[in-house]
């Protein structure tokens, strides 16, 4: 299927890594030209490189910290051509409520839930002067399908964005503008993997064999990035333009069981 993305200039953040680093992965392949935001300037230059190469698009990088308001401002402003925004950058920390200090929440709250709602203000208004674009969150099931006391930060932020997200897209349309979100599950990251080793061995398990750690999972598995990006590519595109509003779910099935950990 055409996706019927070349050509078009998507603006990715949290992008050097992980999901991001496949959404842009795979707009690339796609034919979209990529803005690429993170804070590492190392891990987007090798992203840049690797894309430049491999799909003949163009990428440029922005290296910097969205938990700064006025970042996200100059952001838009270096990349107010983009038709396609895709939220991704955020990282919240685990805990109960006696967990989270203030200092704590406020942190995670700036990059995944400031930062998303600055980026998509600053884009919307680009937009909308062009007549024509996409914003994509990307949420997760945590906060937008089931709520976790270990999480406390995090589902409260995230059912924050689920909402932002609805409340925009349901009357975005006017601007001919959509915006949605998808909620990904449990995901082969990096980040993931990397505790998911640390987990095989707090419990007596080869950390080469974390896999056996999914083994309740849906199919047995983590979800694959490339999956997730799949999602995101077909929604952003013009195959899904009446898509607006609504946020999708992708995790296997594990949020209809009503809870995530054990």
């Amino acid at each position: 299927m055409d996706l019927k993305l070349r050509g078009k200039t998507a603006l990715i953040t949290g992008a050097s890594k992980g999901i991001g680093r496949a959404i842009a992965a795979r707009l690339a392949e796609e034919g979209c030209d990529l803005h690429l935001a993170a804070r590492n300037t190392g891990d987007l230059e090798a992203c840049a490189v690797a894309f430049r190469a491999k799909y003949r698009v163009a990428v440029s990088i922005h290296p910097m910290d969205l938990s700064i308001s006025d970042n996200a401002i100059a952001l838009v402003a270096a990349c107010s051509e983009a038709d396609i925004l895709v939220n991704n950058a955020g990282a919240i920390a685990a805990g109960s409520i006696s967990d989270i200090d203030e200092a704590t929440w406020r942190g995670g709250w700036d990059l995944k839930v400031y930062g998303f709602v600055n980026l998509a203000r600053e884009m919307y208004r680009a937009m909308k002067v062009r007549g024509r674009g996409v914003v994509l969150n990307v949420i997760g099931i945590a906060g937008g399908e089931v709520t976790e006391f270990n999480y406390i930060a995090g589902t409260t932020g995230n059912a924050g964005l689920a909402a932002f997200t609805r409340a925009m897209g349901g009357a975005s349309a006017a601007d001919n503008i959509r915006v949605l979100g998808i909620n990904p599950g449990m995901t082969a990251t990096d980040r993931l993997v990397s505790l998911m080793r640390q987990n095989a061995v707090k419990n007596g398990i080869d950390p080469d064999n974390w896999h056996l750690l999914t083994a309740s999972m849906p199919f047995g598995r983590l979800a694959e990035p490339e999956e997730v990006a799949d999602l995101c590519a077909f929604l952003v595109s013009d195959r899904a333009a009446y898509i607006s509003g609504t946020v999708v779910t992708i995790d296997g099935g594990l949020s209809a069981r009503g809870h995530l950990f054990a």
